[in-house]
C-alpha cells in the first residue's frame, strides 16, 4: 500500500448500515455523520489491516473470523468486538502516534485474545 494514498471520507445515509459509526472499503471510510478524531484513527487502523491483506483477504478473513467467533460467544457484538482486526483498532484508536510505530500485521497477536466481553 503506497504510505500517500489519499484516503476520503464520505459522509451519507446509506453506508455503513445503521448501528454502525463508518465502515472503510479502501480507499473510502463511509460514515453516517461527522467522525471524532478517534473514529478516523479507528478507521485508519483498518486501512493499514486492508494493505497488508490485500483487501480482498482482509474482507474473507474478517467474514470467517466473525461466524467464529460467533459460534464460540453467540453474541452478535461479542463477536464483532472480538474479532482481531476490531480489536487492534479499538485498543490503539486514542493512540494519534499509533500507526507510526505499528508493527505490520500487528492484529495477528489478538487472533486467541478476548479482549472484550459484553456486560
Amino acid at each position: 500500500m503506497k504510505r500517500n494514498m489519499k484516503i476520503r471520507i464520505i459522509q451519507n445515509n446509506i453506508i455503513p448500515f445503521k448501528g454502525f459509526k463508518a465502515i472503510t472499503l479502501l480507499p473510502w471510510i463511509f460514515c453516517r455523520k461527522a467522525l471524532k478524531d478517534v473514529d478516523v484513527n479507528h478507521e485508519l487502523i483498518h486501512v493499514r489491516q486492508q494493505g497488508e491483506m490485500l483487501i480482498v483477504l482482509f474482507f474473507v478473513w474478517y467474514a470467517i473470523e466473525w461466524f467464529v467467533k460467533l459460534a464460540i460467544y453467540w453474541n452478535f457484538d461479542e463477536a464483532y468486538r472480538n474479532i482481531s482486526f476490531e480489536q487492534e483498532a479499538y485498543d490503539h484508536e486514542a493512540e494519534h502516534y499509533y500507526l507510526s510505530v505499528r508493527k505490520h500485521f500487528a492484529w495477528m497477536r489478538y487472533i486467541f485474545k478476548k479482549s472484550y466481553e459484553k456486560n
